[in-house]
């Protein structure tokens, strides 16, 4: 049981107990063996997708496995805050955590929880400007802009952990300390304050409602623009490759938004639902995002097969015996893109926008390459390669 402290202000909570999931007894040491190795599987499946990404200088000078390599970083410390109190529910240990481990935990929950809604707005942001702002992706989504976009994430997040967490536990605490979740969340915690939690249920479904609502709007408007690009690719192969592309995130922010709308921003009380529906975006999430969003990605898999070949990406880019040049010439036989210098096209005022150019003969069946008769002016665009997008080209 837990303990409580008499004071002069009354009978203190020293603790709570969580009590967990509810499992029939008989399953019991197939949910701990369940749970350990989704935790387990998590932690290695993000852990290698932030080592491929800081080992492989191709993937992290761009923004898009910049912004992968922050949302595994965000996967593995979501799920050790939540996993490892969970498979305790499934253990004869105790149950019982600490006070200030309560707050601890309701506040890297939702500091972590609601970073993760940023940065996959941002990152629907990326894929808009990717696939219907190609000319203006190196001004709009550059390396710095994105770390500065994500340091921003982390900051409003951080904002908005504190002010859950010091609004919950302002409340006095003096009488059972049972919460009935497998976390110390709100809903679960305000029902054993000694206190009216009016206040405190208005300005938490306002807030989580700005923050979870905004950004999935902005998420179902930018994929709403990326559809109708889609649409205008020409070929049914490309249009069902980027529709595959496109549904896998989609999952993953489906799964991760809808339970958090049941259990935050429905009206009514606790439903027995809301474990299992938490679980969801708890565990399951953090488990698939490497799956889904990286592993998946032909760019990473190679960017695997370097590292595990023991070939690292300075000195492949350097070729046969060190010679630069010979390495260009290599990826031009093997479709790569050599780099050209930045050009102008005259009359349009546009500079900067034809980094990494390729030669004529790479594209010659994409007449929306040469705009005017000049040769390849927008070799960023999603129209004439894929090199810079996970995504087909429009004239596909």
């Amino acid at each position: 049981m837990g303990e409580t402290k008499n004071t002069s202000l009354g009978t203190v909570v020293t603790d709570f107990i969580l009590l967990g999931l509810p499992h029939p007894p008989s399953l019991r040491t197939l949910l701990f063996l369940v749970f350990i190795i989704i935790y387990v599987l998590t932690q290695l499946g993000n852990l290698l997708i932030l080592l491929t990404v800081w080992a492989d200088p191709k993937l992290h000078a761009r923004p898009m496995y910049i912004l992968l390599a922050v949302l595994s970083f965000l996967d593995m410390w979501l799920s050790s805050v939540i996993v490892p109190r969970l498979i305790l529910d499934f253990t004869p240990a105790s149950k019982a955590i600490p006070f200030g481990g309560c707050v601890a935990q309701l506040y890297f929950f939702h500091f972590l929880g609601s970073t993760q809604c940023f940065l996959y707005t941002l990152m629907a942001y990326d894929r808009y400007l990717a696939i219907c702002q190609p000319l203006r992706y190196p001004v709009f989504m550059n390396g710095r802009l994105c770390i500065i976009l994500v340091a921003g994430a982390w900051v409003a997040g951080s904002i908005h952990g504190s002010i859950q967490a010091t609004l919950t536990f302002r409340l006095p605490y003096c009488g059972p300390n049972q919460v009935d979740y497998f976390i110390c969340d709100i809903p679960a915690v305000l029902r054993l304050a000694c206190a009216d939690t009016t206040i405190n249920e208005l300005v938490t479904f306002v807030d989580i409602r700005v923050v979870a609502a905004s950004c999935f709007m902005l998420i179902l408007l930018s994929y709403a623009n990326i559809v109708h690009a889609i649409l205008k690719i020409r070929t049914a192969d490309g249009r069902r490759r980027a529709f595959s592309t496109c549904g896998s995130h989609l999952t993953v922010v489906t799964v991760y938004y809808v339970p958090c709308i049941f259990i935050y921003l429905r009206p009514g009380s606790k439903s027995p639902l809301d474990g299992a529906v938490a679980v969801f975006y708890t565990v399951v999430t953090p488990f698939l995002n490497p799956l889904i969003y990286t592993l998946r990605n032909q760019e990473v898999k190679s960017a695997l097969k370097r590292i595990t070949a023991g070939r690292g990406a300075t000195s492949e880019n350097k070729g046969d015996n060190g010679d630069p040049d010979k390495a260009t010439a290599n990826k031009a036989g093997q479709g790569h893109l050599p780099t050209r210098p930045l050009v102008v096209v005259p009359g349009s005022g546009q500079q900067g926008c034809c980094i990494g150019a390729a030669p004529k003969d790479y594209y010659s069946d994409y007449p929306n390459s040469y705009p005017n008769g000049y040769s390849n002016t927008y070799p960023n665009s999603y129209y004439n390669s894929s090199y810079y997008s996970p995504f087909p080209r429009l004239t596909d």
